[in-house]
């Protein structure tokens, strides 16, 4: 926590920018929106956001939320922004890859196997500046900061998990996403694709034994009613970006760019330190209700089998020396 607290300040002073009189910024509505309900880290962040604008801005400029799907799901809200019907969005990152392909270099399994890694890496403002321009490009959306939540961890009703040999035979919910359901391919163990909507009553009814997700999703969906074991699995983080319309935020002043800027990046640091607090919280109540917990022993062994998928996504993501790069900034 201490190295999080020190890495957000840090982040906070390159980001920042010379703050302008509240006079000076022009009225205007910002339209914010995401598909996650009031609570999640989506929306305390685009709060956070709000707070920070609103004030800066003495009133100048009002920020509009939009929350819990009311203007669609994650991939509706990235086409409102490149139409300008709406300004700004926060979404899982991998809403975003249909999109922007690019947006896939943080979305590899193991690309973050610490969070600390996550925090270096996303908190790079030369890296997230080249990766920016480029989704900027490709889907006509900028990310302005990058959010993060806790790792997709494994949950079952069977057995508990502590080798790569205890999933054998077990049937896991994955979505339907290439990345995901290749990494449980490379472990060995054939992927079932479910919508998100099927997955309670598909643990319930034995259809599926197991899912992966952070733990404030398993505490939010009580999924210790279905579920009996947790393993700490570190494959894959949440990572979301708060993303802004690219035309719109280009015709804005300079002024108004830095301090949107500005409050997209002390937003984020705001919810990294949140959403670890929250991510521990969860897991106790989870356990709090009678789920078992269990370490890897042998995670070196996923991490190698998962990164072999690497070389499948080199294209998308910039090539293999776009990777070499986020590896040598994540181990710095």
């Amino acid at each position: 926590m201490k190295r999080l607290l020190i890495l957000i300040t840090v982040m906070a002073f390159v980001f920042g920018a010379v703050q302008v009189q509240a006079a000076d910024y022009q009225k205007m509505t910002i339209r914010a929106a995401t598909a996650n309900p009031t609570g999640s880290l989506h929306t305390t962040a685009i709060e956070k956001f709000k707070e920070i604008v609103e004030k800066e801005s003495g009133g100048n400029i009002k920020v509009q939320t939009f929350f819990g799907g009311s203007m669609g799901d994650e991939q509706s809200n990235v086409r409102q922004l490149r139409s300008k019907e709406i300004h700004l969005a926060v979404l899982a990152v991998g809403n975003l890859t249909p999109f922007a392909p690019q947006a896939n270099i943080f979305y590899l399994p193991y690309m973050f196997p610490t969070i600390e890694g996550a925090y270096q890496l996303l908190g790079d403002e030369a890296f997230v500046k080249k990766t920016s321009d480029i989704i900027a490009k490709e889907s006509g959306t900028r990310p302005l900061a990058w959010l993060v939540g806790g790792y997709r961890h494994l949950t079952n009703s069977v057995r508990p998990v502590k080798n790569i040999d205890d999933l054998q035979g077990l049937k896991i919910r994955v979505p339907p996403v290439e990345i995901q359901l290749e990494s449980f391919k490379s472990w060995g163990v054939e992927p079932h694709p479910l919508a998100w909507s099927e997955t309670f009553n598909a643990l319930q009814q034995g259809v599926v034994d197991g899912q992966e997700n952070p733990h404030t999703v398993n505490r939010d969906q009580k999924f210790w009613e279905v579920q009996k074991y947790i393993t700490e699995l570190h494959y894959l983080l949440w990572v979301g970006p708060m993303l802004v319309s690219e035309s719109w935020f280009q015709k804005l002043d300079s002024d108004t760019q830095a301090l949107i800027q500005r409050a997209a990046t002390e937003a984020a640091a705001y919810e990294w330190k949140w959403a670890a607090e929250q991510d521990q919280i969860a897991l106790q109540q989870c356990l709090d209700h009678g789920m078992e917990i269990t370490t890897l022993e042998d995670e070196p062994v996923w991490q190698e089998k998962a990164r072999s998928l690497w070389p499948k996504f080199y294209d998308q993501v910039g090539g293999k020396e776009m990777i070499d790069e986020a590896v040598a900034i994540i181990s710095n």
